[in-house]
């Protein structure tokens, strides 16, 4: 139930004038010296009169901070650091158990290698589910503290493996954990963030999964076996004692009826006293009385044309995401560099390319929500078209018409088009579809949604992965697999110039109001409305 505001009078006021004075009730002003403040009438989004009260100086006066947000933000995505290097650990590991087996003691085949680098997506397919519903019934915070189970079993897996079998298992136990952090890391960072930052703590994502895999690329060759899993098993431990300290969602607590706990959830988050953040508080508890009339089934998502649209526009921008060819890219990076003529050892060759990811990932939080999402993702998709396509044209000259000493001319290109195809992709296509996902639901859908979005996301990830091979035969070579990831570029472009909505600047209830059709006149600049 959603609980209820009595009259009852504190210190000689009443209920109402306290939730909204700006000053600490422990400071005389709060009850003898607040001047009589006004109330003003006005028509909310849904046409509906809202009771606002007026603004009192000394409100104006406690800014507040936002450290407290990116604070939180950053000790979140501590979990998809340890996901990154999860991921990124078949990296250093699958050469060495294809060239001698490694602790397995034989060496294992490319079908193997390509079970192991792939079953990863098939545990976040299985995962994403169970984690929407844990997100729903334990909230954001809780869910992502769980991960670190599957974590520390799948790294307890890898340590004392004897047989690929059990590495199998290790990787799909890191799917699961993987769906957690995809999962719930968006909506977490979408509900506590303030709206001129939320597309920046979105987009911590792609940045903390990038400094993972650079983790793994950076030590992995250059210790046993044994060192490098004790490392990278440190990380989701160095998380759950990181983020155990960070509040909880302050939508989970008020659909929760823990009106007081969310409270001081908003203040810790925005840095200021709970007087100050009652008002926030009663904003969000009208968003949530209005979405959760109705509890909702997973059918709702397709017969609510709001739902249904937000759905399409994160199932279809994860889907570009992985059509962009990421992961066939990741895969022959070093053939890539190799086809460079050698140039640079290949243990060296995933560094760099980890250092260009966290670097052109660094960039997105710092202006997305100056230039806006659309922008950003015209960009990326643009670099990555062009990057394709000289990759493209590159191999296609080597393969088909063994062009050698045009070829040897142009040795730069690969190289120079993998860094591109890279940073352009950070920039745009990698962190944002994640960002936009926690912002497009509704809070009574938001787990449901994101369990599907993710669903697709890895579906596709899995199958690329595990049919690279396949494509390259399919076409003859790999020339025709990059251009045929370049056109699905345009199209990602075209998505996005003539069919994506702009968040930008929005609140979570104006991107509602809008998928819905209902025209809003308010505005945010810089956390402020107008």
């Amino acid at each position: 139930m959603t609980p209820t505001r009595d009259n009852k009078e504190i210190e000689g006021r009443s209920y109402k004038d306290y939730a909204y004075s700006p000053v600490p009730v422990s400071s005389p002003s709060a009850v003898y010296e607040t001047p009589p403040v006004r109330e003003s009438v006005e028509l909310n989004v849904h046409g509906r009169p809202s009771f606002r009260t007026a603004v009192h100086p000394a409100e104006r006066m406690e800014k507040g901070s936002k450290f407290p947000q990116f604070l939180a933000a950053a000790a979140a995505n501590l979990s998809v650091l340890a996901t990154g290097a999860a991921i990124g650990w078949t990296s250093p590991i699958l050469p060495v158990l294809e060239n001698d087996g490694g602790p397995l003691g034989s060496r294992i085949s490319r079908d193997q290698s390509s079970w192991i680098g792939s079953l990863v997506a098939v545990g976040a397919l299985v995962g994403s589910f169970v984690s929407g519903y844990l997100g729903e019934r334990w909230g954001p915070k809780r869910t992502l503290l769980s991960c670190i189970v599957p974590f520390l079993i799948g790294w307890i897996l890898v340590a004392t493996a004897g047989h690929v079998a059990q590495l199998y298992v290790a990787r799909f136990i890191f799917g699961l954990a993987t769906a957690v952090t995809f999962t719930i890391l968006p909506m977490y960072c979408g509900e506590i963030a303030e709206t001129s930052i939320r597309g920046s703590l979105g987009s911590f994502l792609q940045l903390f999964i990038t400094i993972g895999f650079l983790y793994a690329y950076a030590i992995g060759p250059f210790v046993s076996y044994v060192v490098f899993w004790i490392l990278c098993s440190i990380l989701p431990v160095i998380f759950f004692v990181s983020f155990m300290m960070m509040p909880e969602s302050p939508y989970f607590l008020l659909k929760q009826g823990r009106r007081d706990a969310a409270i001081a959830s908003l203040a810790k988050l925005r840095g200021k006293s709970e007087a100050a953040v009652q008002k926030e508080a009663d904003e969000i508890q009208e968003i949530l009385d209005d979405a959760f009339k109705n509890q909702v089934g997973i059918s709702e998502l397709f017969k609510v044309k709001v739902n249904f649209k937000a759905l399409i526009y994160t199932c279809a921008m994860v889907s570009f995401q992985q059509f962009t060819g990421i992961n066939i890219v990741l895969f022959y990076m070093q053939n890539i560099f190799i086809a460079a003529g050698g140039l640079v050892p290949t243990e060296i060759a995933p560094i760099i390319i980890g250092v260009v990811q966290v670097l052109a990932s660094a960039v997105t939080p710092l202006v997305v929500d100056r230039l806006g999402r659309r922008v950003l993702l015209v960009f990326s998709g643009i670099g990555e078209t062009v990057s394709l396509c000289a990759l493209g044209l590159y191999f296609y000259l080597k393969e088909v018409q063994h062009a050698d000493d045009v070829v040897n001319q142009i040795s730069w290109l690969p190289v120079a088009s993998l860094i591109i195809f890279i940073a352009t992709y950070s920039v745009g296509w990698g962190p944002l579809p994640w960002a936009v996902m926690g912002e497009m639901f509704a809070s009574n859908v938001k787990a449901k949604a994101s369990s599907i979005t993710v669903f697709v996301c890895w579906l596709l990830a899995f199958i690329i992965t595990k049919f690279s091979s396949n494509l390259e035969v399919a076409f003859n070579g790999m020339f025709a697999t990059f251009w045929m990831f370049g056109g699905f570029c345009i199209l990602s472009i075209l998505f996005t110039v003539l069919l994506l909505p702009e968040t930008k600047g929005k609140t979570l209830q104006q991107i509602q109001d809008e998928l819905s059709g209902v025209t809003s006149t308010t505005s945010v600049e810089n956390g402020t409305k107008k």
